[in-house]
């Protein structure tokens, strides 16, 4: 997402008419989690109980898994019935991990006239690309995003393995030469005219046509495992041929080399959105369009698209995605960011990770935030062996920041130990932590924290030197906007309490927010106030005629934290005290706001208004707020879009709790918006056994999310 709330394009149907679709298939009843909302403009998928020599009442057509022998009967009870059979296959961006893993795909291909590797026969696909002109210009743009977000990012139709190392010499002191392996009994080898004893040939071939190069057969990733056959594993072997079966990412090998020889197999268009040429020795469906070296004739397709043209139509028309976020349609850009997501996130902690001080029940949160499939994460106390351990297993050690023990900087130093440091995001949860409620938002910093001023941090780095292009200040601004409409902040407690602010009209008014006094921002900010009771004696001195508001903050007020200031105290200081106020209606109300570090300030900074500081938090001494305190080392004078998209699009980080799927800003504010408990229904194998039973009994369902 982008903030642009641009929708998504409804689909439309491709068999017209009212009625359901029959499924034949119990692996596509059961595993495909999504199927309603694949099939959703065609109609409701149902069980096809009923196979006798008249159709079932409303049944428009049946849906199968290609045109394998497993859909065969699906196929003749069409023809016997007069209805139209529908092809469904993984789509091009298909999931994270492998479906023999099995990850649901997010993304599926529905074809009633065929099916994308059948050579012998038009399918939907085909009829597209022999009429490119007809692709839209937004969908020709959304293929230029996406060409240039696979270049970047590496992914492709599967995502379960990491890039290779930028340091392996691979393809740089030898041209390398990548001939792709394919499992045997593959489909899509027939259909593409060809048979096992091709790839032999095609292996042949490519040894002689590249003599000085270094040959390698890519072996395919159910074939490493053992979990299915090869189709080059044995001649390669005979011809001493190197085997490639590293678990690498297949677009970081494809950049290594000079061309890829490739049967049938998306391999090949992958790699040619990678810009590395191609050989095809049989007929895929990018073939004979001009774009790849073909060896096998297909004389009918005559048009000669560009590589946008194609990705357009595979990508962009051709495939059909739905959100694993929300359960909902979406588009091919949304999900190839959340697998660029994903993969991140998995190549970040990859290795030993080690987190130190985490009670056990606040665990699970950190586990979203910080797992990965290519790393082993682990959670342990302080002993005077961590580092040494942490030293020999070459590991990183993340810690909570407000509880670093005061030494650990100088012995992971000693240790040559990585040390990065975890604390809240600036819009966490809807709910205290210090009451459990799950985090959606957490920053993590390789070089200080954002709230020591007296030390660098990754995030004031980025303010200082960071640059921030056109779109990027946009979506900064349109966030902010939304921000604002939605009343978030950081804890989002809602409440009904008296929020009404009763200066008299054209009266100054300033907010005090309460912090809690303990807290490591706050005695990490440089300043000759400490506490909230004295900030309040500053302010009062210094504005003795303005309306103050005094908010304590919400940990303090449910006991958790120390901060409190007496009634007796307040006298005198404070015009009005709002606890148990949601403090986003308290800042239309108000001219001001003076605080020592709180994030209250930056929330009233997306405000547009006066801020004043007597500490040194992370948005101060930018040229934003009035400082008490300077800060020299700022030097750089920042628009509050720039601030924003530091803090919110870079700095920070964000998962959903739901699906422990990492996402983005836009998304962790519709989380915050619209809080939901836990369900067990929304848990995933609940969820696919929902589907499935409703899918075998007939049962209608919603195809968005349910509502609480």
């Amino acid at each position: 997402m982008s903030g642009l709330d641009t929708p998504v394009s409804p689909l439309q149907p491709l068999v017209e008419g009212p009625g359901w679709i029959g499924i034949m298939s119990q692996w596509v009843a059961w595993k495909v989690l999504h199927l309603p909302q694949f099939l959703g403009p065609e109609g409701e998928p149902f069980w096809l109980w009923q196979r006798g020599r008249h159709a079932p009442k409303d049944l428009k057509a049946i849906a199968g898994i290609g045109y394998k022998q497993s859909s065969a009967h699906a196929r003749v009870l069409c023809q016997r019935w007069g209805l139209t059979y529908i092809a469904l296959e993984d789509g091009f961006l298909r999931s994270s991990s492998l479906g023999i893993e099995g990850d649901t795909p997010m993304s599926m291909v529905v074809d009633p006239v065929g099916i994308h590797y059948l050579a012998d026969r038009p399918s939907l696909l085909e009829n597209i690309l022999q009429n490119p002109d007809s692709l839209h210009p937004d969908e020709l743009q959304s293929a230029r995003q996406l060409i240039d977000l696979m270049r970047r990012t590496g992914i492709g139709k599967y995502n379960n393995a990491p890039d290779l190392d930028p340091a392996d010499p691979l393809g740089r002191e030898q041209p390398l030469i990548l001939v792709v392996d394919q499992t045997a009994g593959d489909y899509s080898i027939p259909g593409g005219g060809l048979c096992e004893a091709d790839y032999v040939r095609m292996l042949d071939v490519a040894i002689a046509e590249n003599p000085d190069a270094d040959v390698r057969v890519r072996i395919h990733p159910d074939c490493i495992g053992g979990q299915k056959p090869s189709c080059l594993l044995a001649a390669a072997t005979a011809r001493g041929v190197p085997l490639e079966s590293r678990p690498v990412s297949w677009a970081s090998l494809a950049r290594r080399a000079r061309r890829v020889y490739i049967g049938t197999s998306q391999a090949g268009l992958e790699a040619l959105i990678q810009g590395v040429p191609v050989t095809c020795f049989g007929l895929p469906f990018y073939a004979g369009w001009g774009l790849t070296d073909d060896r096998m004739p297909i004389p009918r397709r005559q048009a000669r698209p560009d590589l946008v043209q194609l990705v357009a139509a595979a990508y962009i028309r051709y495939s059909r995605y739905v959100d694993p976020l929300t359960s909902l349609p979406t588009d091919a850009l949304t999900i190839a960011r959340q697998l660029a997501r994903q993969k991140a996130q998995d190549a970040e902690f990859a290795g030993n990770i080690t987190v130190l001080g985490i009670k056990r029940h606040k665990q699970h949160n950190l586990r979203r935030f910080f797992s990965s499939r290519w790393g082993q994460l682990t959670f342990t106390t302080d002993s005077p062996a961590l580092l040494e351990n942490l030293a020999t297993k070459r590991g990183t050690l993340l810690v909570w920041a407000a509880r670093e023990p005061a030494s650990l900087k100088a012995r992971a130093q000693a240790a040559n130990v990585p040390v990065w440091r975890i604390e809240d995001g600036f819009l966490r949860s809807s709910g205290l932590g210090s009451l459990n409620a799950p985090a959606v938002s957490l920053v993590l910093d390789r070089s200080g924290i954002h709230y020591d001023a007296g030390a660098p941090s990754d995030l004031e780095t980025l303010l200082e030197h960071g640059d921030f292009d056109a779109a990027t200040l946009a979506e900064a601004a349109r966030l902010r906007e939304r921000i604002v409409a939605l009343g978030a902040s950081k804890f989002n407690l809602k409440s009904d309490a008296d929020h009404r602010v009763r200066a008299r009209p054209g009266q100054r008014r300033i907010l005090i927010p309460g912090q809690v006094e303990d807290d490591a921002s706050l005695r990490c900010s440089i300043t000759a106030l400490h506490d909230n009771l004295a900030l309040l004696r500053h302010v009062r001195s210094t504005a003795p005629d303005a309306w103050i508001v005094y908010k304590p903050h919400p940990d303090v007020e449910a006991g958790k934290r120390c901060g409190r200031v007496s009634d007796a105290e307040l006298h005198g200081l404070a015009d009005q005290v709002l606890p148990s106020t949601d403090i986003t209606r308290l800042y239309a109300q108000v001219d001001e706001v003076h605080t020592l570090s709180s994030t209250a300030g930056f929330e009233a900074l997306l405000r547009n208004l006066t801020v004043v500081t007597y500490g040194t938090p992370f948005y101060a001494g930018w040229g934003l707020t009035q400082d008490q305190q300077p800060l020299t080392h700022r030097t750089r004078r920042l628009s509050l879009d720039e601030l924003v998209a530091g803090v919110l699009l870079r700095y920070a980080r964000y998962n959903d709790p739901h699906t422990a799927l990492p996402c983005d800003a836009w998304h962790a504010l519709t989380c915050l918006s619209n809080p939901r408990p836990p369900r067990l229904s929304h848990r995933p194998r609940v969820r696919a056994l929902l589907n499935y039973t409703r899918t075998m009994l007939g049962f209608r369902r919603a195809v968005a999310p349910l509502k609480d």
